[in-house]
């Protein structure tokens, strides 16, 4: 299946809630899921009641989307948490969290994943001194992100630092905006992770 590329605030509107797929739109009054009640479709208000499998799905999808996976990527994730040690909803969260692209987007660097997908891909950032242009590239503690020293000038990156107020850098994450670098101190615990996410239905889902 190819990568969606309609409406972001399309698929908030789905969920119920924001994903935060829009950057600095999310955190203003344009944003749709404050603005237009209900899911997207005319028949949206008349849908059934959701079952125990709907409610799962949902679940799934709401998390698949935040993060910007597609089906394939989304399901070699969840198999891999739960082949290591630890509590397997809490594994898969984890994983999503270390991607680059989401590191990206959590120290400030970007507006939204999918657009520090963007940048990593056009190869805008190092490693630990390395380019590394792989957005699933899996972050560890200690690990260093920095900006290309060539890159500092765009705009849009710059921007996203300027606001990054806004969306406040976690705990996790060290960021010294001077010098365009970001340290990752340590990996998120799930206490840490404050977006309302359900893990133990995906579990539930994929272990049917």
């Amino acid at each position: 299946m190819a990568r969606y590329t309609g409406p972001a605030c399309r698929l908030c509107r789905r969920e119920g809630e924001k994903l935060f797929l829009k950057g600095d739109r999310c955190y203003s009054n344009k944003c749709a899921v404050e603005r237009r009640e209900g899911p997207p479709g005319v028949h949206s208000r008349s849908r059934g009641r959701f079952s125990e499998y709907k409610v799962q799905l949902r679940e799934k999808q709401k998390v698949k989307r935040m993060y910007g996976l597609l089906e394939k990527q989304f399901r070699a994730l969840f198999f891999k948490a739960n082949r290591t040690k630890g509590v397997a909803g809490e594994n898969l969260l984890q994983l999503l969290e270390s991607r680059l692209d989401n590191m990206v987007y959590r120290a400030g660097f970007s507006s939204s994943r999918n657009e520090g997908r963007q940048y990593v891909n056009h190869g805008h950032f190092l490693v630990n001194g390395k380019m590394v242009t792989i957005p699933s590239f899996r972050i560890k503690e200690g690990d260093v992100i920095t900006v290309k020293e060539d890159s500092r000038a765009n705009g849009r990156i710059n921007e996203s630092i300027a606001a990054v107020e806004a969306r406040k850098v976690p705990e996790w994450i060290e960021l010294d905006k001077t010098a365009y670098a970001a340290k990752v101190r340590a990996l998120p615990t799930r206490e840490q992770l404050t977006h309302p996410m359900k893990e133990q239905l995906i579990v539930e889902l994929y272990s049917k």
